[in-house]
C-alpha cells in the first residue's frame, strides 16, 4: 500500500516555479506563478525556469483534459493564470536578454523567444482541449506579463493595478503576442499606440479600452473569477462554442505568432549599449522589488 502510495506521488509532475491546485469536481484548474519567490527571493517575471514549468503543466492537463472529453466525461473546464506574489508577472526575463543580446546568441534568444509564443498560443487555444483560460490580475502585468494576460479568454483585474508594454524604453517592441491579440479587441492603430507608447495603464482605463474584461475591487479578485465560473457554468456548451466561432472569425495561428517572433529577435539583436544599460537597470529594479541584489552589473 505505502509503496503504491510512494509511486503515485513520484508520477506527479512538480512544478518548482508553480502552485497549481484544482477543485473538487476538476472542473477549475489553478496555475500560480512565482510559487519560488516565497522561499527564494527573485523576480517575477519569465525566467526560463518559469517558461519550462508552464508548459510541462499545459501539456500534461491538456493531455488529461482531452482523455476525458473522448471519454465523455468533461464538461466545460476552467484554467486560471494567477500570480504568488505582489506582480502578475513582470514580462521577459531581461537579464537573460542582456546576457544573449551582448553575445549576440540568436538561438538562445530564439529558442527562448519561441517557449513564450507556444505558452501563451496555449492559453489562447484553451490548451486544445477546449478550456475556458482566465487571467486573474491582482498585481503589476508587464510586458511579456501583459501579453499572457491578453492570450487568456477572459481578463480578469483588481483595481489599481498597473498593466502596459514598456519595451518601447529600450527601443524594442513587445513581439510575443501583443500586437496580435490587441488587435482582436481593440483597432490596430490603436494596438500600435499603445505598443510605442511605453505608457503603464490602469486596470480602470483599460477596462474603459475593452481590454479587461471584468474589474474588481481590491482584494476581490478570486470572488470576481469564481463569478465568472458560475455565470458560465449556466451555458458551458455556448462558451465552448464561443471560443471556436472566435478561433474561426478572429484566428490567431501560432505560425503567425512564430514568425513575429523571429522579428522580435532580430530586432533585440542589433540593440546597442544604451538600451542594454536600461534593460539592466529595470532589472536591479525586479531584484529590489522582491528583496534580493542585483545580479547584473551596469
Amino acid at each position: 500500500m505505502a509503496t503504491a502510495i510512494l509511486e503515485k506521488l513520484a508520477s506527479v509532475p512538480r512544478y518548482p516555479t508553480l502552485r497549481v491546485t484544482e477543485s473538487a469536481d476538476a472542473s477549475v484548474h489553478w496555475c500560480h506563478m512565482h510559487a519560488d519567490l516565497a522561499t527564494l527571493p527573485g523576480r517575477a517575471c519569465f525566467k526560463p525556469a518559469l517558461v519550462a514549468d508552464i508548459l510541462q503543466y499545459q501539456n500534461v492537463l491538456g493531455d488529461r483534459l482531452r482523455r476525458e472529453r473522448m471519454l465523455g466525461e468533461a464538461g466545460l473546464r476552467h484554467v486560471v493564470l494567477a500570480s504568488d506574489c505582489d506582480a502578475f508577472n513582470l514580462g521577459g526575463d531581461l537579464e537573460y536578454f542582456c546576457e544573449s543580446i551582448r553575445r549576440q546568441n540568436r538561438p538562445a534568444l530564439l529558442t527562448y523567444a519561441r517557449q513564450c509564443v507556444r505558452g501563451v498560443h496555449a492559453f489562447h487555444a484553451g490548451l486544445d482541449a477546449d478550456a475556458h483560460s482566465i487571467a486573474l490580475v491582482q498585481g503589476d502585468a508587464l510586458g511579456g506579463g501583459f501579453e499572457a494576460a491578453l492570450s487568456c479568454h477572459t481578463i480578469v483585474a483588481e483595481e489599481g493595478v498597473g498593466m502596459g508594454l514598456p519595451e518601447v524604453l529600450f527601443d524594442l517592441f513587445p513581439g510575443m503576442g501583443a500586437y496580435s491579440f490587441l488587435c482582436k479587441r481593440i483597432p490596430p492603430q490603436q494596438a500600435e499606440r499603445l505598443m510605442l507608447s511605453g505608457d503603464i495603464l490602469s486596470t480602470e482605463e483599460l477596462y474603459k479600452m475593452g481590454l479587461v474584461d471584468v474589474l474588481a475591487p481590491r482584494g476581490q479578485g478570486v470572488q470576481a473569477v469564481e463569478e465568472v465560473i458560475r455565470s458560465n457554468r449556466r451555458i458551458p456548451h455556448a462558451r465552448m462554442a464561443m471560443h471556436r466561432v472566435r478561433a474561426l472569425a478572429q484566428p490567431v495561428t501560432l505560425e503567425e505568432m512564430m514568425a513575429i517572433t523571429e522579428i522580435w529577435v532580430d530586432t533585440a539583436l542589433q540593440l546597442g549599449g544604451k538600451s542594454l544599460r536600461t534593460m539592466e537597470r529595470l532589472v536591479r529594479a525586479q531584484y529590489r522589488r522582491h528583496g534580493e541584489p542585483a545580479a547584473v552589473q551596469a
